[in-house]
């Protein structure tokens, strides 16, 4: 199924820290609950265009990640009901992180939000069993981040399950569930492909502010 970025989720909901690895690398205790933050659906583009790198910034980073697309509403899921009932599918997803703004800020928000910053793509697929795929991120053809998401922390129904008992999940939202380890830095001219095996692959250029404004004023 095409992927229609025109439409906006009402939120993109983040799980931080839920591969054990990745908490590591940034020096942090792995999560004893989800550790869950929000994206501003602003930041949302396509497959194909560009990540733009802002001027606020100067450590903007990938982070490739399985993402869920609900279906239909939902709330307080109960332990005995299916989760996968409320999924539409699945998609690749990059939580770009203005890492140097995340650690200044300490909270999530303005580092996790600036336009551009939620390519997803370049489909969804609405049939996957999701326990086990392999989630990998490149760039420029070198591989960054390589994990299978049986490695999460808390496995994709729980989380679905345990964020709709904090907040209605509405169809359309985006559930991001979290990155491998490997994380690094992108600068202007990278192209960054998030692969998440039986879906595809995503694919972005990065761009500068300056590259961008320059461009828009020709």
């Amino acid at each position: 199924m095409k992927l229609d970025t025109s439409v906006s989720p009402s939120k993109i909901v983040c799980v931080g820290r839920n591969y054990a690895e990745h908490a590591k690398e940034l020096g942090n205790e792995i999560p004893k609950a989800p550790l869950l933050f929000l994206k501003a659906p602003s930041a949302i583009i396509a497959n194909g265009e560009a990540i733009v790198i802002p001027s606020q910034s100067d450590q903007v980073e990938h982070e490739g990640e399985l993402a869920v697309v609900i279906g239909r509403d939902c709330k307080d899921i109960r332990d005995e009901d299916d989760p996968f009932k409320y999924v539409l599918g699945y998609t690749c997803l990059n939580d770009v992180t203005a890492r140097d703004i995340q650690r200044a800020d300490i909270q999530f928000t303005r580092g996790k939000s600036f336009d551009t910053f939620c390519p997803v793509g370049p489909h969804i697929e609405t049939e996957l069993d999701v326990f086990d795929l392999r989630v990998m991120t490149k760039v420029n053809g070198v591989i960054k981040q390589d994990g299978r998401t049986s490695q999460m922390v808390f496995p994709v129904d729980f989380l679905i399950r345990y964020i709709s008992r904090q907040m209605t999940l509405k169809a359309g939202d985006l559930i991001a569930t979290g990155t491998p380890s490997g994380v690094s830095k992108m600068t202007t001219d990278d192209v960054c492909e998030v692969m998440v095996e039986g879906i595809g692959t995503l694919t972005n250029p990065v761009k500068s502010s300056t590259d961008t404004f320059v461009r828009s004023k020709l």
